[in-house]
């Protein structure tokens, strides 16, 4: 167990935690979750001791071994791959390089030998006969290929440095486990390994990420980091998010009967306990909602961005015509021979095992960047809107949030004045002076929403999104996912969210340097379906 009692942190007049109490037992696997600045990466460093604390204390149970996921990719650039996983159990490592020490002396004394035999024991206890093995099939299982095993960690690509360091952490079965947005530089398969390993984990687990499909797969609580508190709820973050929603909603509901407001909250606590149980990784969510009273659900006072994008027209029967579209970078080809057409109802999940091949098509089509060969043409019903991944190049200029958005506004709209202005940043709580903030300043974050802000002034019927999650909190990818889930245009969208990518799309279309994958399926149908994974094999060849 792992208990935080009286914890307070300030910087200066900013205080992130005051008075927090809390318990983390075993077996259960919590979901850090709360606002982008609340403190949630804060709050696991304190947990590890990286930060101290202003007041209160942090404290294991004695024996027990706690493992972080760390952050820096060039902390073991001199250690091979698997050195530096199995130094993810210290005590471990600390007693493999004693003993080769002590074997490596010429003159070996009794003493010596005795020191040995006590090193010896220890070792096998921990597993460390094993530990070669067991490091490398851990690495194998995160896509991390022999071949680099023996390789010194400055010399592996980036993209694996992650999945080593996650290694690292899980290597040796920690007590305790802390997870700083673990999904990070990980594809479907490796995510999916790791979903499943996590719900077969029967010791401690804190995880802070953004990935709400991740979340509600393997947490069986929540720990909301929310005004100076955190406070932990039973269930996954969707069984949190529709609690606290429910909540609030019966609160507000003045006509309705107690006894009507109570069963209410029973029938939704039946039913997603019910659904926990169907799946082969929920036992424990299912056995920890099972318990859940009532009076644990708590209305959430986060707020949520009004995102709503209100098409000007209604799109006619031609959306968009690609035609044998290929596009080649430093002899990399991206794609080719890419044909399809976009019907009216289309919500289409765009994919590919080289991300920057959907990014090159969005910008493609939009007239950024221009392709090898082939042809696009949209149709001349469509105002489309966009949302790149990349949006540095449109907050070059030092101005305030307002002046900012005017230069946005499309020529249909007569009443530029500042309630005008005021209405769209403010859906996307930019309040009061916030909307003098100048661009130059803004979070990563902010300018997300500022973008999102414009696309809704252009009154689209078709939105192109290209990673809409990134940089943004959870309420913030909660409302987004919604409005489009709702939104009566066309969407094209590619996301590592796999929750957005699932309750969006109805169509799923993967882009290939041999031609192209055309599905009309979710896009957990698209994922599981056989005939597309071997017709993936031949086209990647």
């Amino acid at each position: 167990m792992i208990s935080v009692k009286d914890l307070k942190l300030a910087y200066g007049k900013r205080v992130l935690f005051e008075e927090v109490n809390l318990n983390f037992t075993k077996g259960n696997c919590y979901g850090v979750i709360g606002a982008n600045g609340a403190g949630k990466s804060t709050f696991l460093k304190i947990l590890s001791g990286e930060i101290e604390p202003n007041k209160g204390t942090v404290e294991m149970t004695p024996g027990e071994r706690m493992a972080v996921l760390k952050q820096n990719q060039f902390q073991f650039d001199e250690e091979t791959v698997l050195n530096t996983v199995m130094m993810g159990h210290t005590r471990l490592w600390s007693v493999m390089k004693e003993r080769e020490n002590i074997y490596a002396i010429d003159d070996f004394s009794e003493e010596d030998g005795m020191k040995a035999a006590e090193l010896e024991e220890e070792f096998g206890e921990m597993g460390g006969y094993n530990a070669d093995s067991d490091a490398a099939t851990l690495l194998s299982e995160l896509g991390v290929k022999e071949e680099f095993h023996a390789v010194l960690m400055k010399n592996i690509p980036s993209n694996f440095k992650v999945r080593v360091l996650l290694a690292q952490a899980l290597f040796g079965n920690p007590d305790i486990l802390l997870l700083d947005e673990p999904t990070n530089g990980l594809d479907i398969e490796t995510i999916s390994w790791l979903e499943n390993f996590l719900a077969d984990y029967e010791n401690i687990v804190l995880i802070v990420s953004h990935d709400r499909h991740f979340l509600d797969a393997v947490c069986t609580h929540v720990a909301d980091v929310d005004r100076q508190k955190i406070k932990i709820f039973t269930g996954n973050y969707t069984f949190w998010y529709e609690s606290s929603q429910l909540m609030a909603r019966q609160i507000n509901d003045k006509n309705k009967k107690t006894e009507d407001k109570r069963q209410a909250l029973l029938d939704f606590i039946a039913r997603f306990s019910a659904n926990a149980s169907k799946s082969k990784q929920a036992t424990s969510r299912k056995k920890a909602l099972e318990k859940l009273t009532i009076e644990e659900i708590e209305p959430s006072y986060r707020k949520y961005p009004g995102i709503i994008f209100q098409p000007l027209r209604e799109v006619g029967n031609q959306v968009l015509n690609v035609e044998k579209l290929g596009k080649s970078i430093d002899g990399r080809v991206l794609f080719k021979d890419i044909t399809f057409s976009v019907n009216k109802g289309d919500k289409i999940a765009l994919l590919s095992h080289d991300p920057l091949a959907v990014t090159i098509f969005f910008n493609i089509i939009t007239s950024e960047t221009i392709a090898d060969s082939g042809s696009y043409a949209w149709g001349s019903t469509v105002t489309h809107a966009y949302l790149p991944v990349e949006n540095g190049q449109y907050f070059n200029q030092e101005v305030n949030l307002m002046d900012w958005l005017r230069q946005y506004v499309p020529s249909h709209v007569a009443d530029v004045d500042e309630p005008f202005l005021r209405g769209f940043l403010g859906k996307m709580l930019f309040s009061g002076d916030d909307v003098l903030k100048k661009t130059n300043i803004l979070s990563g974050g902010e300018k997300v929403r500022c973008m999102i802000s414009r696309m809704m002034l252009q009154n689209p019927n078709v939105i192109l999104l290209d990673q809409p999650t990134n940089h943004l909190d959870l309420e913030s990818i909660q409302s987004f996912n919604e409005q489009c889930s709702d939104y009566k245009g066309i969407v094209l969208l590619t996301s590592h969210d796999h929750t957005f990518m699932q309750t969006v799309a109805n169509r799923v279309i993967e882009l290939t340097p041999n031609g192209i994958i055309d599905r009309l399926m979710e896009f957990d149908e698209y994922l599981a379906d056989e005939r597309v994974k071997a017709l993936k094999e031949e086209m990647y060849k």
